[in-house]
């Protein structure tokens, strides 16, 4: 070795893989030691369990009086002054001294068989993928400070000794209270699990969180077994006034937050919905990727159109938007009756938050007054709606009905009455378009992969025709149909024609005498390069195709010659197009967008949106501005006063988080590889380019004073950040260890600084809390108890003592995706996985807390953020690609809270005989 190494010192090389070996299985073997000690600990407090269970069982009469152990003084006897399940007060304040000896004869001891044997007997599970993470071995306090091998095992003995040199049972010592555990409610029958709790859990009635008086952890094993099954949330608190503490139980995991020490009495806190609520202000984006036909100008001068649960009526000239909001999931397809002012518009069916399906249905309403006149169909179709269309030739009398089933079942129904007038299954194939013919209200036209069918409805019954292709090539798609003005059907197809349908007499030579007439191939016109997504009739009998490949817009004579055309750019496929006054068009695009414009002067955008998942989300510090990124790679910046796009870049990673410097000139995105970018916000350009591990970074957050960046990755390490020159220059601080023993054991989730810049409280996915001090060189704070009245700059944690109350009953620990406390601090915002937005006051610290819930995303809300002065939350819906901007308003008034909200930045809040109560800077108290 020496002779190929060189100069390289091989013993040195030897002796240093050898240290890294020893060390390596020292650490082993400590863990190993501690996993044991851990479930020694677990069997004493399961034996204790098991004791207080037999004393509970047992006749008054039968137990002798239980003296304490320090003060030799009788106990309160049974009978008198019962506690909680019929234990006796005096009796649960000192249950943990308790030992298995205590409940046996004079003499006899109880052996290690003896042990095993009551462990079968009681059924009790021991279960090492259970086991606490957190230790709460302390004797001398409950506060949460790791205790290492030796030092238990000093501990022990020095439980075992007494003074006079005997030895006694390790469960016999008196020990300093834990933090508490639920104890069953009496009216519930035994659980076959001896296990106390489980006769709360296996109830009908399973409670969200139980809140007992024991200082004890007894009960503790069971209730992990139990939330691992189940994912149910269970807290408990100790009464002990140096450290009280609500122990909450996700799937299994127990999550220990500190009571703050202003609050005296935590069961006496009344928890109540903010005086605040939201109102839908503006609607981001729209879909035009995936739906057809959805673009219609209104007699108002109003675009409709729809995304995520909403249908938009956007005034195109006042730049105003109104909003129907009465879907319960997404909207899939619009209509306009022939009067310009009715509307019906058809949803999906979805799922409710217990995944039981909500049923779709078309709702027929006024858009002048945003008030539905019909629902039609409430428990006829399945899976969803997929197109509608109102008749023409009898004042819209009619409405069809195309869903989403296997069959693609077509309807036709009696709108005044909204019954169904005929039914009949369409196809197998897809269908994108259903149209009456605007000149007989009995022939129907429907279209969809390789076929065209011509219906006809008679006596309540309907009969199709097949197109007949002929010598023309069938094409994989028809996308879009239109009616001529000389009564022709013209279709745009996949393959880039305009074919002209029309009748045909029977062929009596082929088919007989008597054949019927047939729906044949006229005229195939080539039109564009790719599909023909969508055909315009115009009112001078002009019509106008949109281009998928080409993304060319085509004017066409009334003979189908070519008049003029133009290109969208940038903006994706041509999906629709809607006549504004025969010269100027509003265009919908694939990539989400709705262009306004006219062949000679070009397209502009009204309305853009994001085209994929969105996650990163951050408002500006001082100005109504905010930020967005997600799947797409696109990074935006939007006004929140103009309700426009201000700039839009692409970068080469998807962005996943994002958070504005306190000085508003840059921001930081973090990206799916690891990479994280500081863009210039006037120049758009890159200023500073790092790369943190090779996993997804999933929060970006400054320091109060922008010195320090946070970077929270999904490799478990959080980086640090030294920032200067305003944002622009970087340099590695620290990083905290993704190690179960040092930091944290999953990805990290959220993250939040104290507001004097010096300390970090971050979460992960596993559930956990921890608090980390950076001015101390980026270490973990073991003891969590110290943290529990910092005050924090920002609360975008979803895991915390103050924010615990927003957790419903039922959740499994990833039904809250984001959080956010206002800059206030009077609201938390939460955006969950099942299409809401709530609203809390904050603090909400106690469960099945009251709130205002909103609905409007049509998949799980991904983030929510206040904007700078609280005058605006944003949410962000997932798949839906909507960015939803809320107007927040003083509750039972119309006037809005920005200005209230604004000037109130600087009140503060105080709990007094258990209420919170505001304290403005007059000196006024006002009752939260």
């Amino acid at each position: 070795l020496r002779k190929f190494a060189g100069n390289v010192d091989i013993d040195r090389i030897i002796m240093e893989k050898a240290r890294d070996a020893l060390t390596l299985e020292k650490v082993n073997r400590v863990s190993v030691m501690e996993g044991r000690l851990q479930l020694q600990e677990n069997e004493i407090t399961l034996l204790k369990s098991s004791l207080a269970d037999a004393l509970r069982r047992l006749p008054p009469m039968c137990k002798a009086p239980t003296y304490d152990r320090a003060t030799q003084t009788e106990l309160t006897p049974l009978g008198q002054d019962q506690g909680l399940d019929g234990v006796p007060l005096a009796l649960t304040s000192d249950i943990q001294s308790l030992s298995l000896e205590d409940a046996l004869p004079k003499g006899i001891s109880l052996t290690e068989g003896s042990q095993a044997k009551l462990h079968r007997i009681q059924g009790l599970e021991e279960d090492d993928e259970e086991v606490e993470k957190e230790k709460d071995l302390s004797r001398t306090s409950s506060v949460e400070e790791p205790i290492h091998p030796t030092t238990i095992r000093s501990l022990q003995r020095e439980d075992l000794q007494d003074p006079n040199g005997s030895t006694e049972s390790l469960s016999s010592a008196r020990q300093t209270p834990i933090s508490g555990s639920p104890v069953p409610p009496k009216d519930l029958p035994p659980s076959p699990r001896s296990g106390p709790l489980s006769t709360i859990l296996e109830g009908q009635n399973k409670p969200l969180c139980v809140i007992v008086s024991f200082s004890s952890s007894l009960f503790l094993p069971d209730c992990m077994a139990f939330g691992d099954k189940y994912p149910i949330l269970y807290a408990c608190a100790s009464t002990d006034p140096q450290c009280q503490s609500i122990k909450m139980f996700i799937r299994g995991r127990p999550i220990t937050m500190y009571v703050p020490s202003n609050i005296q009495n935590y069961d006496d806190l009344r928890m109540e919905p903010p005086v605040e609520k939201l109102e839908l202000d503006w609607v981001y984006g729209y879909r035009g990727r995936d739906c057809r036909a959805n673009l219609y100008l209104l007699a108002s001068g109003e675009a409709v159109y729809f995304i995520a649960c909403v249908v938009v009526l956007y005034h195109i000239n006042n730049r105003t938007q109104r909003h129907y909001s009465k879907h319960t999931d997404c909207v899939r397809c619009l209509t306009i009756h022939p009067d310009k002012v009715r509307v019906a518009s058809g949803q999906t069916a979805g799922v409710d938050k217990d995944g039981k399906p909500l049923q779709p249905y078309v709702h027929i309403w006024d858009s002048s007054t945003l008030i539905t006149l019909q629902q039609i169909g409430l428990g006829t179709f399945e899976r969803g709606v997929g197109s509608v269309a109102f008749s023409f030739a009898d004042s819209g009398a009619f409405l069809c009905v195309i869903d989403d089933s296997n069959e693609h079942m077509l309807s036709v129904w009696d709108c005044a009455k909204g019954t169904k007038h005929a039914e009949v299954k369409s196809t197998n194939e897809a269908v994108f378009t259903v149209e009456f013919n605007p000149n007989d209200s009995t022939n129907i036209i429907t279209c969809g992969k390789s076929h065209v069918y011509f219906w006809t409805l008679s006596a309540g019954s309907l009969t199709k025709k097949q197109g007949i292709f002929g010598k023309y090539k069938k094409p994989k798609f028809i996308q879009c149909f239109v009616f001529s003005l000389t009564g022709d059907v013209l279709t745009g197809d996949s393959e880039g024609n305009i074919l002209t349908w029309g009748k045909s007499p029977g062929d009596v030579k082929t088919l007989g005498k008597g054949a019927k007439e047939t729906f044949q191939i006229m005229r195939q016109t080539r039109a564009h390069d790719g599909s023909v997504f969508t055909l315009c009739m115009l009112q001078g009998g002009a019509l106008l195709s949109g281009g998928g490949k080409d993304r060319k817009i085509i004017r066409w004579s009334a003979d189908l010659a070519p008049e003029r055309e133009c290109e969208v750019k940038d903006f994706g496929a041509v999906r629709c197009i809607a006549d504004v006054d025969g010269e100027e068009l509003l265009v919908g695009t694939t990539r989400n967008a709705i262009l306004r414009g006219t062949f000679s002067d070009g397209f502009v955008a009204i309305v853009q949106g994001h085209v994929d998942e969105m996650w990163g989300l951050a408002t500006h510090p001082s100005q109504d501005v905010f930020l967005t990124c997600g799947h797409d790679r696109q990074v935006c910046v939007w006004n929140t006063e103009e309700h426009k796009l201000d700039w839009c870049t692409t970068l080469e990673e998807y962005g996943l988080c994002a958070d504005f410097c306190p000085n508003g000139a840059v921001v930081s995105v973090g990206l799916s590889t690891g990479r994280w970018l500081v863009l210039d916000l006037q120049t758009k350009d890159i200023v500073s380019d790092y790369t943190d591990g090779n996993e997804q970074l999933s929060v970006m957050r400054y320091s109060t004073d922008g010195s320090f960046l946070a970077v929270g990755s999904h490799d478990n390490f959080i980086y640090i950040y030294n920032v200067t020159e305003s944002g622009r220059r970087y340099s590695r601080y620290g990083k905290y260890a993704g190690h179960i023993r040092h930091g944290h054991s999953s990805f990290i989730t959220h993250l939040d600084w104290s507001k004097d810049g010096k300390y970090i409280m971050s979460n992960s996915g596993d559930y956990e809390i921890l608090y980390w001090d950076i001015a101390g060189g980026c270490k973990l704070l073991r003891n969590r108890y110290e943290s529990k009245d910092r005050e924090w700059a920002s609360y975008t944690c979803v895991l915390g003592f103050h924010v615990m109350g927003v957790w419903l009953e039922g959740s499994d620990g990833t039904d809250i995706n984001a959080l956010c406390r206002s800059h206030n601090e009077r609201m938390v915002a939460v955006a969950d996985d099942f299409c809401k937005v709530h609203l809390f006051q904050y603090p909400c610290p106690k469960p099945k807390a009251p709130n205002h819930s909103y609905e409007g995303h049509g998949s799980h809300v991904t983030n929510v953020r206040f904007t700078h002065c609280d005058s605006h939350v944003l949410s962000m819906g997932g798949k839906d690609t909507c960015i939803l901007q809320w107007r927040v308003k003083r509750g039972g008034t119309g006037d809005s809270g920005g200005d209230r909200l604004h000037s109130s930045s600087s009140t503060s809040t105080i709990l007094l005989n258990g209420s919170w109560f505001s304290l403005s800077p007059d000196i006024s108290i006002n009752k939260l």
